[in-house]
């Protein structure tokens, strides 16, 4: 059955376009509340949002259908897509929703859906809601007495900040850094500042002026170079990047270079590895992640689990094999211990306490490994299957074995759009340039 709504993380686009309306909105909160009500207590669902205009709009929707079909909704605000995911475990809801189009310009929305225990749902419960979603849903409405409420949780903002000072090591205090906290105008806004600001740190904030619909506008992870400004600026130790939900995070260190998701990951994992915290033999990270990391962790004797791109497999793999640090190069951090899903300032939070017990500056902590060259180009097609294509087929076959053993070739296509990505990397710079654009031009002389 081909999926007709959820796309690889939720459902997401245009709010108000073909995709994502109120009407849809309503459906989903009867279709997934009937999969969710269960028992003969009140049934809870909680629901946060980023700070996109179209949060209010679907957010109404979805406690509409939820509370018809007799669930009591909570409405947290403004909060990160983990903070989401972590409130639905703590107040004992029945299902979760974030109302977020992570990274995506303010003009799109798209909804997540969690259960119980706080993990998103698997494939074939959104199939079958979907199912429901084009059915008649009448036989399901609540009548009378057992129609559901809908309340505003002051206290969600609270409850999180808390969780997540508590993720830090014991007796850990900031006092003494300075940090830059680039919000992306998102989800965090709030909860950010304050969770760094009470935990001791000097805290330059930007990114925390939402106005709707300025979410992750030259701001944010996708766009480092606004915090690595505020960094220069202030002279401060450490820039911190969010991006609209908050489950991704980028560092910038005290120079204003960016730090990527595979040497944040080296940090943790050695650090964890000491503290005798660090379980599985390793890490999970995707493919995309660079040799570099990979031959870094052989050097502590940890393994490097690498799975399909997307932090869904990153975790399903953790879950499967008893990693508890994954993550991608993009920033997406998995610390299952504290969380079940990527949480950018939880994550952050671990790096901090490194910097603050070594007393070295992030430029030097976060140098674990040196980088593999590697050469990531996308290429658009119109239709059809070019990666099914004998032209392509060979032109990988070639590329693989020109790397050799000692380098790596990825050719995928993308989750989202008709782009075909082409990743490779070798100790030869020059070698890999030539492999990507060999495949390059294959794909694009079928595409």
């Amino acid at each position: 059955m081909v999926r007709k709504y959820f796309g690889t993380d939720g459902i997401r686009g245009l709010a108000n376009g073909d995709k994502l309306t109120p009407e849809l909105a309503l459906k989903i909160g009867m279709a997934a509340g009937q999969k969710f009500v269960r028992g003969d207590h009140r049934n809870r669902v909680v629901i946060g949002k980023d700070t996109r205009r179209s949060g209010y709009m679907i957010e109404s929707a979805l406690g509409a259908g939820f509370t018809a079909v007799g669930m009591d909704v909570y409405f947290l605000g403004p909060m990160p897509t983990p903070a989401v995911a972590m409130l639905t475990r703590s107040l004992r809801a029945d299902l979760g929703v974030m109302i977020s189009a992570s990274h995506n310009p303010f003009e799109d929305n798209g909804i997540k859906l969690f259960r119980p225990d706080g993990y998103k749902l698997s494939d074939e419960l959104e199939k079958e809601i979907e199912a429901l979603i084009d059915s008649d849903m009448s036989s399901s409405l609540a009548h009378g007495r057992e129609i559901g409420r809908a309340y505003r949780d002051e206290e969600a903002r609270t409850r999180y900040i808390e969780y997540a000072k508590r993720t830090l090591p014991r007796g850990t205090d900031l006092a003494g850094l300075r940090v830059v906290l680039d919000c992306a105008n998102g989800a965090a806004y709030k909860v950010a500042p304050i969770a760094l600001w009470e935990l001791g740190a000097e805290v330059f904030t930007i990114g925390d002026k939402p106005d709707g619909f300025n979410i992750n506008d030259k701001v944010g992870s996708t766009a480092p170079e606004a915090v690595s400004a505020k960094v220069k600026e202030v002279r401060a130790d450490i820039g911190i990047a969010l991006d609209g939900d908050a489950d991704r995070v980028i560092i910038v260190d005290e120079k204003g270079e960016v730090i990527d998701g595979d040497q944040f990951m080296a940090v943790i994992a050695q650090s964890w590895l000491k503290r005798e915290m660090l379980l599985g033999g390793g890490i999970v990270a995707t493919v995309m992640s660079n040799l570099g990391l990979e031959r870094y962790l052989a050097s502590l004797g940890l393994t490097l689990e690498r799975t399909k791109v997307g932090d869904r497999y990153v975790l399903e793999a953790m879950r499967a094999k008893g990693f508890n640090v994954g993550g991608e190069q993009s920033g997406h951090i998995i610390l299952s211990d504290f969380t079940t899903t990527g949480d950018g300032l939880v994550a952050a939070l671990q790096l901090l306490a490194v910097l603050k017990n070594e007393e070295r500056t992030v430029s030097e902590i976060c140098a674990r490994f040196t980088k593999v060259p590697q050469l990531l180009r996308s290429v658009k097609f119109k239709s059809g299957k070019p990666l099914e294509h004998k032209q392509v087929i060979q032109a990988i076959a070639d590329g693989e074995a020109m790397l050799g053993i000692g380098g790596r070739l990825v050719v995928r296509a993308s989750g989202t759009e008709p782009v075909i990505r082409v990743m490779g990397e070798a100790d030869d710079a020059a070698l890999v340039a030539t492999v990507v654009s060999q495949v390059e031009a294959a794909i694009r002389d079928v595409a």
